[in-house]
């Protein structure tokens, strides 16, 4: 997990940017998380980093290559 930054406030910075017509998206989201499918960040992502992931992961329909593109972006040494 990314030091300084827990996960809720990972997903709080998320929810800001996803609207609500996109909560099937948030919600894949988190349970990608809890599952470990994405990981937090190994470093701090600058809102237009994350924004830019996110603006990415919403123009597909969340799907499991969805989700492992969101993770690579979120942490480029994710196995997944």
């Amino acid at each position: 997990m990314e030091e300084g930054l827990p996960l809720s406030a990972l997903l709080a910075r998320i929810r800001k940017m996803v609207p609500r017509s996109d909560d099937q998206h948030y919600d894949e989201i988190v349970r990608s998380f809890g599952v470990g499918a994405l990981r937090s960040p190994p470093t701090p992502m600058s809102d237009r980093e994350l924004a830019r992931a996110i603006a990415e992961f919403l123009k597909e329909q969340p799907s499991s290559e969805s989700v492992a593109t969101l993770g690579r972006r979120l942490d480029p040494s994710s196995p997944v």
